[in-house]
């Protein structure tokens, strides 16, 4: 039944929230104290609860403690049975294959092709379809006459817990604002002030004004140029063909992929001279149960076949929960609002209208709060038995003036109308949602892996976060890293000679499974979420064709 509106249980929270804006008119919420932000993660960020993981039994990272839902796949058995798929037939060749059709793939493509290589990038659902078109916030660059890289850096690994990796921070603070030039002399618009200069904002945990946004439809706005780019640049692209297997030569070099065409069942090798995964995250894995702000091909493909092949990982046991995702209407829990709009003045409040954390600490801090809330009893609870907090959206028109939460989101206004809600007149509520995988495959400043030949960029690799990302680093991540993995795989790809192909790393894997006593595996990686037809999913692969 669709719902309109809020309903009459949640009004007297509101009214509660109505009555108190006067009083919070002005004040600022004080910061954590270092030991204060120590204990509330440790009280409550599901990162903490040590039941929520288990130790890998095989691979580069056994030993190490994953999420459960991730540690499943990761001890999977392939799609691909060794001995019957034979990978010499093979279907297309190319210099570089990108897997993956979001921003970081477009971008590696595009680098790629202007270094002179021939690129196939081949994506599981549509081009662009990725948590790249979904974001909203904006690109993270030290533009500003009073930033500075260095402050940027700083920011970044404070933000990461301080286990970030250091050429990675520092590659990606020293090229965010070439970045953000070379968008906009694609034609990304970016907002602007009445001078002409880019508007900016700070996000949770940075010290400066250095998010760059388009309204709140930025990576929409991003992936409308470069989807345009790609198809000028004619790179073939391979849509709905999802990765199963990485293949590597005789000599141990990454050298292609099988993958599987959901449209006619198929099985397609791609011999390459370098690969780049850009294959984002594992939000659909709904990891310690909590809803997802990511699109339905975030599954963790890219780690599950990279770590089969050797691959190290890097702080997957580290998951990001962004504060405010969207509880109420029921239609669109998990859809993540913004911090664009704290940065803009909208306050979090309890059910009974008390500001209790500020509101641009670190995303790890804010989601601690907010589970606290909810958890001590000062939280709101819908007629469906969901619980949230309260986003004080009207705050941004009394602070900023009339009509600019129209002005400047857009896209959420327009979103909650469609049941017949006013978020510049009554509040959003909220709780975290799954959004980001801080860790990820193990990579140097050029995208490169363990595995030679294998690259990877954006959400898939791990290390430029540490163990908690600031809000505006995914975006200028994808960008900075699928411009350095494009350029460097297409030089990569030009000086090698790939050998024979085999799937020798598959079979080493499985007989490791065995050793292991695993002997009920599941077969990964997962392409589709289980909720979703499970006629969309891969069938495996006997010899003969595919089967169910």
């Amino acid at each position: 039944m669709s719902v309109k509106g809020y309903p009459d249980e949640l009004r007297y929270s509101i009214d509660r929230v109505n009555n108190s804006r006067r009083a919070r008119l002005g004040t600022e919420f004080p910061r954590l104290t270092p030991q204060e932000k120590t204990n509330l993660l440790a009280a409550f960020h599901p990162d903490y609860r040590v039941e929520s993981k288990r130790e890998l039994r095989v691979g580069p990272n056994r030993g190490e403690r994953v999420p459960r839902e991730l540690a499943d796949l990761l001890e999977g058995k392939s799609w691909i049975d060794p001995e019957r798929f034979h990978p010499d037939r093979v279907d297309y060749e190319t210099d570089v294959l990108v897997i993956g059709g979001g921003g970081a793939g477009c971008t590696a493509s595009l680098l790629a092709c202007e270094q002179g290589a021939r690129v196939v990038l081949a994506t599981k659902l549509r081009l662009g379809d990725s948590n790249t078109i979904m974001a909203e916030g904006g690109i993270a660059a030290a533009t500003e006459r009073e930033d500075s890289p260095m402050l940027h850096y700083l920011d970044t690994v404070g933000g990461g817990r301080y286990e970030n990796v250091p050429e990675l921070v520092e590659a990606l603070v020293l090229d965010a604002p070439l970045v953000v030039e070379w968008l906009e002399d694609l034609g990304v618009v970016f907002d602007r002030r009445p001078d002409g200069s880019i508007l900016t904002h700070a996000p949770g945990g940075h010290c400066r004004r250095r998010s760059h946004s388009c309204k709140d439809l930025t990576g929409l706005e991003i992936m409308r140029v470069l989807r345009d780019e790609v198809r000028n640049k004619n790179i073939e692209v391979m849509e709905f063909c999802a990765v199963v297997e990485l293949l590597l030569d005789e000599n141990g070099n990454c050298s292609g992929a099988v993958l599987y065409n959901f449209d006619n069942q198929e099985y397609l090798v791609v011999r390459a001279g370098a690969v780049i995964l850009t294959t984002g995250g594992m939000g659909r894995l709904h990891i310690n149960g909590f809803p997802t702000s990511n699109h339905y091909g975030a599954t963790a493909d890219g780690l599950v076949v990279s770590y089969r092949a050797g691959a190290p990982l890097l702080y997957v046991d580290a998951v990001q929960y962004h504060p405010t995702g969207v509880v109420w209407p029921d239609q669109m829990l998990g859809y993540l609002i913004t911090e664009a709009l704290r940065a803009h003045g909208a306050h979090l409040v309890n059910a009974r209208g008390e500001r209790f954390i500020n509101e641009l600490e670190t995303r790890d801090a804010v989601a601690s709060a907010i589970i606290r809330e909810c958890r001590e009893g000062r939280g709101v609870r819908t007629p469906t038995g969901t619980e949230g907090v309260w986003l004080d959206t009207p705050m941004i028109d009394i602070t900023g003036g009339q009509g600019k939460m129209m002005h400047q989101f857009t896209g959420i206004c327009k979103r909650f109308a469609r049941y017949d809600i006013d978020v510049s007149v009554d509040p959003i509520l909220v709780y975290p949602t799954q959004h980001y995988q801080n860790g990820g495959v193990k990579h140097d400043a050029r995208g490169r892996t363990a595995v030679p030949g294998l690259f990877v960029a954006g959400e898939v690799g791990g290390g430029v976060h540490g163990r908690n990302r600031l809000g505006a680093n995914s975006l200028v991540d994808i960008f900075v890293f699928g411009r350095r993995a494009g350029a460097a795989a297409a030089v990569y790809a030009r000086e090698v000679r790939p050998g024979r192909l085999t799937l020798d790393h598959v079979r080493r894997f499985h007989r490791e499974l065995r050793e292991a006593g695993i002997d009920r595996p599941v077969t990964s990686p997962l392409l589709i979420p289980d909720y979703l037809d499970a006629g969309h999913k891969a069938r495996q692969y006997d010899g003969g064709g595919a089967i169910g």
